[in-house]
């Protein structure tokens, strides 16, 4: 088994994460440092950052509507408040899938089960995201189609199209629905701001077609089969 598999399996980090730690120095493999790429065999023993590891024999998934203020994270060198904090009682390392920065709430998903985060994460993968969006003053149609259209949010390329529904506004504020397939570092809020909007607040109410439905801030859930067969078909 690839390292990066078996430590993605351990239900220490998703596969990029784990490509990561190794790229670092921070994986053994039988006391050597690992490289990127290795095999791993029966009887091999494995440490991140000094900790043996196992892959997990049980897959778990949650979903979480992740309040503000808690990053999107196993642990923090900072001692700032983490994902994980709010699923105390769940035994299996898990990690979320993607990321929520610190001033977005809504639904979050998290496993331990590797290959299913590395295929949901990965850019080829294209699951639509909805988030709901407060932003100051009046947002026209001509900024959803800008939206629409692709926006320049200061990277190599444009936003890929976004489907985007203007709720409700005013002469202050509006809100408003938007729907994108990318990841980039802090994304929407970029892509408001590109067309003049700065956020006053965000939430992601879907992930493809599992939505927070009645699940409360700061809540999480066990998947249902049917949730978790949905997210293996994308």
């Amino acid at each position: 088994m690839r390292l990066n598999k078996y430590i993605a399996h351990s239900g220490v980090a998703s596969r990029r994460k784990a490509d990561e730690l190794i790229a670092a120095g921070k994986v053994n493999v039988n006391g050597a440092v690992a490289s990127l790429g290795c095999d791993v065999n029966e009887g091999d023993i494995v440490e991140v950052s000094g900790r043996i590891i196992n892959p997990e024999k049980k897959t778990v998934y949650y979903m979480l509507n992740k309040p503000v203020g808690y990053i999107t994270s196993v642990r923090d060198d900072r001692d700032r408040r983490t994902v994980i904090d709010l699923l105390p009682d769940v035994k299996e390392r898990i990690y979320p899938v993607g990321r929520l920065d610190y001033n977005t709430s809504g639904l979050l998903i998290l496993t331990n089960d590797g290959d299913l985060a590395n295929r949901l994460m990965h850019p080829s993968g294209k699951v639509k995201k909805t988030y709901i969006a407060e932003v100051k003053g009046m947002f026209h149609i001509s900024d959803a189609e800008k939206l629409r259209n692709g926006v320049d949010i200061g990277d190599s390329r444009k936003t890929a199209p976004a489907d985007v529904e203007i709720i409700k506004q005013n002469n202050s504020t509006s809100e408003v629905e938007i729907k994108i397939i990318e990841g980039r570092n802090r994304q929407v809020r970029r892509m408001f701001e590109a067309v003049g909007h700065e956020v006053i607040s965000l939430n992601r109410t879907a992930y493809g077609n599992l939505k927070l439905g009645h699940l409360k801030l700061g809540q999480f859930k066990k998947l249902s089969q049917g949730e978790i067969e949905y997210l293996k078909s994308l």
